[in-house]
């Protein structure tokens, strides 16, 4: 057991009034391993009870209560920290994201979602080529083009934009959104794409006046140029998995899901794990792309082959690796100029002049990759075999049909313990709010979007209209009606940082670094109690991972999965949630990161 730190006692800040309510107990005086006092322990039970001390033996939780009570459980060898009364609460639960995607990005050629006209976008690429000269035959990837951010606002790229850098190499830049790719003239080559390449199923292939492709695919149509890219060898794939091993434990990420898994994104962590290096509990949900979802049983034995060979059961104190989900992609993204997300009524266009607009319906609804006939006998095998579907749906139509054949599955598969999730819910029907309840399907949500952007308000916002943007991110509307919500970053769509996101997911209001056009809270969608942001990423996403009875909360029996904060995000102004840093982090009794000592 590591020693926590003196620097973590002497910080503290004083002492917050703590609310002592039901506490659990040790049954036998025997010494702990690891004790907190004089904090304020926001177990987020059943009952958000707050205590004042809590203690660790053998991995997991033995007691929680009071300092006069925890008192008998110190010994000669028990690691005592006093908390000076900062917070202590259970560790994050991140209910979707993608981790290695997310390391690769910190090592790589990066664009860091940041704002950049054509000019200074090319220019960065340039640096990158230059800094790592390699042959004329190797891709260069880059990562993180906020394509909604380009300046001035609706410019955009395409293969000139690369096509004119001094290189001969391909190129592939992937958006921040991960629904767009951007492709030279010498990588559409090299994947065969021309004028007459057909669209895959799940995607497309953006093309000029001339037909020629302009560079842009999206979604599963970006399949065409992966199927050539060389296959990461295995000691890159493991430094992205102990990258964003890294960046979670530094954000108190105790669990999380990977949500669009393949063998090639578990078996870093298994590396790691036979390292002694897993920080984290590791769920994987297998993508079941749209071609293969038209063959449910041979998705299930694909499934069953990938649990014999990856998961290892039920939650010990030393972190593990399940495979109990399965991934399906619904739709893109509602974001000109984009706007694959599948909606119920088309998407308007200006008529008028940008002086003068005239916001019409278009032609343009988006699409749906999984169309119900393929989609409903999937989710209801799925069930039937015990795997929990996780679904992207962004766009009203989207949700509709994978909440109905949700419905399907629940009828298909009465009393069955079946955790269906659908991600993201960006613009959900009010008459499939109550559903989600009805049906026990868990919107993960990612509360960082509910805030005014370029993505949101300058290429949203008037392509739906007033009454369509009024309801995007509806966390308010999905919380009033009785849904169990839980938090997933989707990093690395954006930069992993939970407490930003929880911020937002409070206020719905951004950091104000944007500029006056993007001041000001999202739309009329009311932001959530900071006891459900806080719940959402542990108990509630606990629940989404089949965890709750292990982790999620802090309360005896349960494994010790719990960080230290600098300040009390119950209690400081809520724009200050963001600046809320973890101090320690520790999983299964072992503390994995520690501010002290930065490691």
């Amino acid at each position: 057991m590591k020693k926590v730190p003196n620097k973590l006692i002497r910080c503290g800040l004083a002492a917050a009034a703590l609310t002592l309510g039901a506490v659990s107990h040790a049954s036998s005086p025997v010494a702990a391993d690891a004790v907190f006092r004089n904090g304020h322990v926001y177990t987020v039970d059943a009952k958000n009870t707050v205590a004042q001390a809590l203690a660790v033996k053998d991995g997991k939780i033995v007691y929680v209560g009071s300092d006069a009570g925890v008192a008998r459980l110190i010994g000669k060898k028990t690691q005592v920290t006093d908390l000076a009364g900062r917070v202590l609460m259970p560790g994050l639960v991140d209910g979707h994201m993608h981790p290695v995607g997310g390391g690769a990005q910190l090592l790589t050629c990066n664009l860091n979602y940041l704002p950049l006209t054509v000019a200074q976008f090319q220019a960065r690429i340039q640096a990158c080529l230059d800094e790592a000269p390699a042959s004329d035959d190797t891709w260069l990837q880059v990562s993180n083009w906020y394509r909604q951010f380009m300046r001035p606002a609706g410019a955009d790229a395409s293969r000139a934009t690369l096509d004119a850098l001094q290189t001969k190499r391909p190129i592939l830049v992937t958006s921040s959104d991960f629904h767009s790719m951007l492709v030279n003239s010498r990588g559409l080559k090299i994947a065969g794409i021309g004028a007459q390449t057909q669209d895959p199923p799940g995607g497309s292939i953006a093309h000029d006046p001339q037909h020629e492709p302009t560079g842009i695919l999206e979604d599963d149509a970006r399949s065409l140029v992966f199927s050539t890219l060389p296959p990461p060898r295995p000691e890159q794939q493991v430094a992205a998995a102990a990258a964003a091993l890294d960046a979670m434990r530094k954000q108190g990420v105790t669990s999380f899901l990977d949500a669009a898994a393949s063998p090639d994104t578990i078996e870093p962590f298994v590396a790691l794990q036979k390292q002694g290096k897993l920080t984290a509990r590791a769920h994987f949900a297998p993508v079941v792309d749209a071609d293969a979802a038209r063959d449910p049983g041979k998705v299930i034995a694909w499934l069953r082959t990938l649990v014999r060979q990856f998961d290892q059961g039920a939650s010990k104190p030393a972190p593990g690796i399940t495979v109990r989900n399965a991934k399906i992609f619904m739709d893109g993204v509602l974001e000109a100029p984009a706007q694959t997300a599948g909606m119920l009524e088309p998407y308007l266009v200006n008529q008028g002049t940008a002086e003068q607009p005239k916001w019409q319906p278009g032609t343009k609804s988006g699409q749906i990759y999984v169309v119900p006939e393929v989609l409903n006998p999937l989710m209801a095998a799925l069930g039937k075999a015990g795997f929990d579907p996780h679904v992207h749906a962004i766009g009203d139509r989207a949700v509709r049909q994978t909440l109905d054949a949700m419905e399907g599955m629940r009828k298909a598969t009465p009393g069955k313990d079946i955790r269906a999730a659908i991600a993201h819910d960006e613009s959900v029907d009010p008459a499939d709010y109550a559903r989600f309840r009805k049906l026990n399907v868990i919107p993960v949500m990612s509360y960082q979007w509910a805030k005014r952007g370029p993505d949101s308000i300058d290429n949203a916002k008037d392509f739906l209209g007033p009454a369509r943007f009024d309801r995007m991110e509806p966390e308010g509307s999905l919380y009033e009606n009785g849904a169990r919500i839980a938090f997933g970053s989707d990093w690395p769509v954006d930069a992993l940082d939970e407490w930003f996101a929880f911020k937002v997911g409070v206020t719905r209001t951004g950091d104000g670094t944007l500029g006056p056009a993007y001041d000001g809270t999202f739309n009329s969608q009311a932001g959530l109690p900071r006891e459900l942001v806080l719940r959402s990423a542990t108990m509630n996403a606990a629940y989404e991972l089949h965890q709750e009875t292990s982790t999620g909360s802090l309360e005896r029996g349960k494994l010790a999965d719990l960080i230290v904060l600098d300040r009390n995000p119950l209690t400081i102004s809520a724009d200050d949630i963001a600046k809320v840093k973890v101090l320690l982090t520790m999983v299964g009794g072992k503390v994995v990161w520690d501010a002290a000592h930065d490691r």
